[in-house]
This record gives structure tokens, C-alpha cells and sequence, in this order.
């Protein structure tokens, strides 16, 4: 999470994340993943690191292609863009992942906009599967981890609230599953934020296949 001065929430600002690293589907996987009615996802740093093993975790279980575009310290309104742009040059599937908003927090009132952009490109016939967020970094102060807490809580419940005017929308809920955990979320991230490898990694993506499995 590319971050830099206090912010206005506490968390701090959202640096340049344009030169970071990415994961994004040549157009041949894009095309051939509308062919065989598959899933299109959009994500940040935890989907860059976890969604190659998303992919063969799909095709083990449910028999989905998917394609990505996953760029780490993208916020919503990249993620947004993107999808816009899949749909208008290619096409979208009837299956929506997005896994973004952790990079969010630095400016949680931008977020419930992007969410209604995405469910106005997505429209009402396709199901759109947000996974929400959970962010604590640890390695910042006290301070800035209880606004991460509290800022993660504010997108999470934009979230809550759009579900309840979109029935098409399906929140996949990390924050809850961290949350609960009987050793809370330390296991399952190795910084408060991205997913520890294997177990976090494979936590998260069971939930993302499981919401999938289950269908719209």
C-alpha cells in the first residue's frame, strides 16, 4: 500500500501505486474467458499475489476460466475504470469479482460512488462479487492502525449498503472471517493487510470460490 502524509482520516494518503506491479490478462485469455462464460476479476496487491493460485483453485473445482486485472495500490476508481473498459472493448461475463477497496481507506467517502459506477456498467442481469476489506498494518503506530480499523469499517459498511439496493451484489465477507477467527486475523496476514502464504492466501481464495460455487 503505496502511502505517504497523515491524510484526513488517519491512515494516511495513497501514494503512486501506476508503476507497481501487475497481473493482467493478454486479450486472447480475456476473450476466451467470455467464450466458455467465465469470471472477469479486478484487484489490487492481494489479488496480484493470490489470484494465479485463484485460477487453479477454479478450474479444480468448479471448471471457471477467469481473467484478471489485478494492479497493486489501484483503489476502486482504477479498478472502476478498468472494468468500464473490458466491457466497452470486449464484453462482460455474467460473473463480476472485485477485489478492491483496501486501498480505500485512505478516502472512504470516494468509495460508495465507484461501487454504484461498477453496478451501472455491470448492470441488473449480472452478479457482481465484492470481497471486502481489512486493513491494520501492522508495522504503523497505534494510532494509524485504529484509523485503519475504523476506515476499513466505513468502506466495508458503503458496501453493506449498496448490497441492500442491488440484489445482484454479493459481498464476500474477509473482514468478518478475519475477525472471527479463534487467534484472530494475525495467521492469515503477514503485515495486517495481504495475505500470509499458504494460509491466508488459501482462506481468502476458498471464500472467493466458495461464493461462486454457491451461484448468484
Amino acid at each position: 500500500m503505496p502511502t505517504k502524509g497523515p491524510g484526513l482520516y488517519g491512515s494516511g494518503t495513497l501514494g503512486p501505486w501506476q508503476d507497481l506491479i501487475r497481473r493482467i490478462s493478454p486479450e486472447d485469455q480475456i476473450r476466451d474467458t467470455l467464450t466458455f462464460d467465465g469470471i472477469f476479476l479486478f484487484g489490487d496487491s492481494i489479488a496480484v499475489q493470490d489470484s494465479a493460485a485463484l485460477e487453479r483453485r477454479l478450474a479444480d473445482s468448479t471448471g471457471d476460466s477467469i481473467a484478471f486485472h489485478d494492479w497493486s495500490g489501484q483503489p476502486a476508481s482504477a479498478a472502476v475504470d478498468a472494468l468500464e473498459e473490458w466491457s466497452r472493448d470486449y464484453g462482460l461475463p455474467r460473473r463480476i469479482v472485485m477485489a478492491v477497496g483496501t486501498n480505500d481507506i485512505f478516502d472512504p467517502p470516494a468509495f460508495a460512488a465507484q461501487v454504484e459506477r461498477a453496478m451501472k456498467i455491470a448492470g441488473p442481469d449480472r452478479t457482481v462479487y465484492w470481497v471486502n476489506v481489512y486493513v491494520s498494518r501492522t508495522k504503523q503506530p497505534a494510532a494509524v492502525r485504529d484509523a485503519d480499523l475504523a476506515n476499513s469499517a466505513w468502506v466495508n459498511q458503503e458496501l453493506n449498503e449498496a448490497a441492500a439496493v442491488h440484489p445482484n451484489l454479493r459481498i464476500i465477507d474477509w473482514s468478518s472471517f478475519l475477525t472471527s477467527r479463534p487467534n484472530g486475523p494475525t495467521p492469515y496476514l503477514r503485515d495486517g493487510v495481504h495475505t500470509s502464504e499458504p494460509l491466508g492466501g488459501s482462506a481468502r481464495n476458498e471464500l472467493i470460490a466458495e461464493a461462486i460455487k454457491s451461484g448468484p
